[in-house]
């Protein structure tokens, strides 16, 4: 019982996903199975924003900078290897002449993400929280200016094509576990809890011993390891990598998704991918026609930014803290002292429930 209560929060989100895949493979169509596997995708790169921005606060824009080394590097190991000599000349001798095993290729690519962000947030996190997220968006600026303009490694703004398409629905729901499970532990790890006192109150955490700086820098690089997980499985599910695949539109997307659901919990992140991937497939369609009768219907191009901006303001003004309220689906305990001094200690226990905490909420009282 003690280790299906700790464990719940995270089978309370992988058991519907699990589910979904499962529905989506017997009785939807591939079109739907291909909207899943997206969501899914973009659900690692949520949560893997939220394990940095979530504990610590600091809203970061430059995450996507890791998705996009990732992607290019398994697209450098990965991709035709009678194309990289002609289009990508620049790249060293034994990425341009060689092809290397798909699973190989992704571990070094999600490695390289990690040591990029570790590399990253021995600078970043050393500024306070407003210096670290302007910097992380001038790190993404960065990036997609050397980028574009290195030809003769990335293709410049061209399109890096030939990638094997591997980010299957039950593939990419793995990876997405994956991810949870990274991130729960985090959360209740003693870094994450160190991380989330330095939120709440950066002055009192230090005078506790609590060091600002490098569980930010740890945060930091687990993120980036998770967002470059989300990278490969991006250039994997579309075949192709393009810089402009990911910058500001895929951003300010997977931040709309966190400020949706809840920055403060990782339910929250869950629930804000479902809810924002459901409303743009809703709008895509939207926008591409919809024939009532003999009658076709279709919003004007850019209907689905304004849309997704008016939600976002909605939850800003109305609900600050996301849907989820910093909330987690959690195995609770009903607060009594006899359970805080221990469960079996006078045999007085109290029936178990599950439902809603908050990481900012103790579970129990003292009187």
């Amino acid at each position: 019982m003690r280790h299906l209560r700790f464990w719940f929060p995270v089978l309370a989100l992988s058991v519907p996903l699990l589910l979904l895949v499962f529905l989506a493979g017997q009785f939807a169509s591939a079109g739907v199975q291909r909207l899943v596997t997206e969501a899914l995708i973009r659900l690692v790169f949520a949560v893997g924003l939220y394990i940095f921005v979530g504990n610590s606060g600091v809203v970061s824009f430059g995450h996507m900078a890791f998705a996009a080394i990732a992607a290019y590097a398994t697209a450098w190991q990965t991709c035709c290897q009678m194309l990289k000599p002609i289009t990508m000349s620049g790249l060293p001798a034994f990425l341009r002449d060689n092809t290397f095993p798909l699973l190989p290729a992704a571990i070094s690519s999600v490695a390289l993400a990690g040591l990029v962000a570790f590399l990253s947030g021995l600078i970043l996190m050393r500024l306070s929280a407003l210096g670290a997220s302007i910097s992380s968006l001038a790190l993404l600026f960065i990036l997609n200016v050397v980028y574009s303009n290195w030809e003769s490694v990335t293709m410049g703004t061209s399109t890096i094509v030939g990638l094997p398409i591997y980010s299957r629905p039950w593939i990419v729901l793995g990876c997405a576990i994956a991810a949870i499970v990274v991130a729960y532990l985090f959360q209740v790890s003693r870094w994450g809890l160190a991380l989330r006192a330095t939120r709440e109150d950066e002055v009192a955490a230090a005078a506790c011993g609590i060091s600002l700086y490098w569980t930010r820098l740890f945060a930091f690089t687990v993120s980036g390891l998770v967002a470059g997980m989300g990278g490969v499985l991006l250039a994997h599910f579309m075949g192709t990598v393009s810089i402009t695949s990911f910058y500001l539109s895929l951003t300010f997307l997977i931040v709309a998704m966190l400020v949706v659901g809840g920055m403060r919990s990782l339910a929250g992140a869950v629930v804000g991918v479902t809810v924002i991937s459901l409303v743009i497939d809703i709008l895509r369609r939207a926008e591409a026609g919809l024939s009532i009768g003999s009658m076709q219907l279709s919003l004007p191009p850019g209907t689905q930014e304004l849309i997704l901006a008016g939600i976002m303001l909605l939850i800003l003004i109305f609900r600050k803290d996301g849907i989820m309220g910093g909330r987690e689906f959690q195995w609770r305990t009903l607060p009594d002292q006899a359970i805080f001094q221990g469960e079996s200690s006078m045999g007085n226990q109290r029936p178990q429930r599950s439902g809603f905490v908050s990481l900012d909420e103790p579970t129990v009282k003292r009187s």
